[in-house]
């Protein structure tokens, strides 16, 4: 909970308005205007007809071309929201509930009702079901691979607007808990807005310093020395790569903050660019550092991608245990490792191979990295009962 109290009221107003919009942002479109602006135009225009000749009861098979996992749960919302406000009957039979593993060409879900109501709400139902998929997807294998792991998602900054930024929380969310029940991983644990915090069991968004805090006090121990002082009873983290003095900067916060380090209420982040190595580092002694912690890790074939994650410049798996030496070295056993910078799937799966001493990463980087993946389709099953689909599409039809 925040402890000043200015952070209570804004908490307050936070709840107020969360409890208003039900958990769900007041973005989506609703209101028949809106809907028919943001459609596709031929869903207009087919809606006009159906006004015109008659409505029919369908039935609609929604589908994606690649395995995903399943994420229906904001669109279902959305839909039943739609159906009240149109007053119209809506089956949902949802083929594969939320977190379940989908097959390519698998109907998640079939819709039944009316297509006069149905018909122009395609084009936004397809926006907000594939992108969520496939993060949902990405953030479970991530969770996976790093299973004793926490991580904080990040992709706000990433997102093209709000809307998105709603979809892709709740998609690590999904996918986070189903990394919990397959694999007992610790997944997500919160991110980094208040707006979307809910999805994560959390009242407000979590962060400690971005680089622009570093900059303004001039040195990173003034910046934690302020931060402690204007919230003296949270857990902080410290951004250490904004003078290229990783460990030194490391201990000499450690080493100004010994209870909070004995504690366990500090953390050190290491954010590093790619252009160059974190303090102390090389090639050679990243290979080293490796060699004498997880030799395993280095001893098999490896292409340039993979030798970058575990030996190259920037958060390398050699960066993350070089830091973990420094730290245990004086003593700071209890302070953790956060790391970031480009934390996709497949640094993922390096990390967990080097067995790096990672407590926590931040990332956006389950965010969908082809967009064309994301596509979801919508194609019409059933007239008034009666199965009939485009020839090619007949594997859609629902036995």
């Amino acid at each position: 909970m925040p402890d000043s109290t200015q952070e209570k009221r804004e908490h307050e107003k936070r709840q107020q308005d969360k409890d208003q919009r039900g958990e769900r942002s007041s973005l989506w479109p609703v209101d028949d205007g809106d809907i028919t602006a943001w459609t596709d135009h031929y869903f207009n225009r087919s809606k006009r007809v159906v006004e015109k000749f008659g409505d029919q009861k369908v039935t609609y098979a929604i589908f994606m071309r690649r395995p995903v996992v399943s994420a229906p749960g904001l669109v279902i919302k959305w839909l039943e929201e739609m159906a009240r406000k149109r007053n119209f009957d809506l089956e949902i039979d949802l083929r594969y509930a939320e977190g379940r593993w989908v097959g390519a060409g698998e109907p998640i879900m079939y819709l039944t009702g009316s297509l006069r109501h149905l018909v122009d709400l395609e084009t936004l139902l397809l926006q907000r079901l594939g992108p969520a998929c496939v993060a949902a997807y990405n953030a479970f294998t991530m969770c996976s691979d790093l299973h004793s792991v926490a991580f904080l998602a990040m992709d706000a900054r990433h997102c093209a607007g709000t809307d998105m930024a709603e979809i892709m929380a709740y998609a690590a969310s999904v996918g986070a808990d189903r990394a919990k029940r397959k694999n007992g991983a610790i997944g997500f644990i919160g991110n980094a807005t208040d707006a979307t915090a809910h999805y994560f069991g959390q009242d407000s968004g979590m962060g400690t310093m971005p680089h622009a805090l570093i900059g303004y006090a001039g040195s990173t121990l003034r910046a934690a020395e302020m931060f402690d002082e204007t919230f003296p009873g949270d857990p902080m983290t410290v951004l250490v790569d904004y003078f290229a003095r990783e460990i030194t900067d490391a201990l000499t916060v450690c080493r100004r903050f010994p209870k909070r380090a004995a504690e366990g209420l500090l953390s050190v982040r290491l954010d590093t660019a790619g252009s160059r190595f974190v303090e102390t580092l090389d090639p050679p002694s990243s290979y080293a550092v490796l060699e004498r912690n997880v030799p395993r890790a280095i001893r098999g074939y490896r292409n340039e991608e993979e030798l970058r994650y575990l030996v190259g410049p920037g958060v390398s798996a050699a960066a993350i245990w070089t830091m973990r030496e420094a730290l245990d070295k004086e003593g700071f056993t209890k302070v953790k490792i956060v790391a970031s910078s480009g934390f996709s799937p497949a640094k993922c799966r390096l990390m967990a191979e080097a067995e790096a001493p990672l407590d926590v990463v931040g990332t956006g980087s389950y965010l969908p990295n082809r967009w064309s993946e994301t596509y979801a389709t919508a194609d019409i099953v059933e007239y008034d009962n009666v199965p009939r689909v485009k020839v090619g599409r007949e594997f859609l039809i629902r036995k």
